[in-house]
């Protein structure tokens, strides 16, 4: 059983197309427009495991805000399309990951109840590239409410906005990727006494 999900998502302010296949090696192909963002994505496919293709046309005449949000709202709603039933799957994963002086610790439940906790140091650098560094709770906020799951997300401490960022992603991707494989010991099984997620 396959386990891919595909958005198309238009408005007037941005067209979005986003492919995520849950079972692949990490090919990515990437288009925001957003340069900063595109290697974030690119790091959530490789570090995940995720096959993923985002094409995302944008009103970035005005500023890089509904390109962002709109390309993680759809990434969200391909994400839970993927996982599908989620019978089989571990649910639960976290992640700790280092990238010279920054931390990123991520949980995440795949609970079917969205719900975003996220700290990361004060004062960072507000912007890296073209990319404003207050999206990246934006752009978690949006994921979490299409995917439905549970995230928290934990940097403790960095410096360099680039290295705060990034290993939110790299730690995300890892966490994903480990709470939706398929648990071999669990084949058939909803992981949940409720009997639904």
């Amino acid at each position: 059983m396959t386990r891919v999900g595909r958005v198309e998502r238009a408005t007037k302010e941005t067209s979005v197309l986003v492919e995520i296949d849950l079972d692949g090696t990490g090919r990515t192909e990437i288009s925001t427009g957003v340069g900063f963002y595109d290697h974030m994505l690119d790091q959530l496919g490789r570090h995940g495991l995720f096959d993923l293709t985002v094409r995302t046309e944008g009103d970035l005449h005005i500023d890089t805000h509904h390109t962002i949000e709109d390309t993680a709202l759809a990434l969200g709603a391909a994400f839970k399309q993927a996982l599908g039933d989620k019978v089989g799957i571990y649910r639960f994963g976290n992640c700790t990951v280092p990238l010279d002086e920054s931390l990123a610790q991520v949980t995440v439940d795949l609970s079917g109840r969205p719900y975003l906790v996220h700290t990361e140091p004060e004062n960072i650098a507000p912007m890296i590239g073209s990319y404003d560094t207050t999206m990246t709770r934006h752009i978690l906020e949006s994921f979490v409410a299409q995917a439905q799951i549970a995230l928290h997300v934990h940097v403790p401490y960095g410096r360099n906005a680039h290295h705060i960022v990034e290993c939110q992603f790299k730690a995300l991707a890892r966490a994903l990727r480990y709470a939706s494989e398929r648990d071999p010991r669990a084949a058939g099984i909803l992981p949940s006494t409720k009997g639904a997620l």
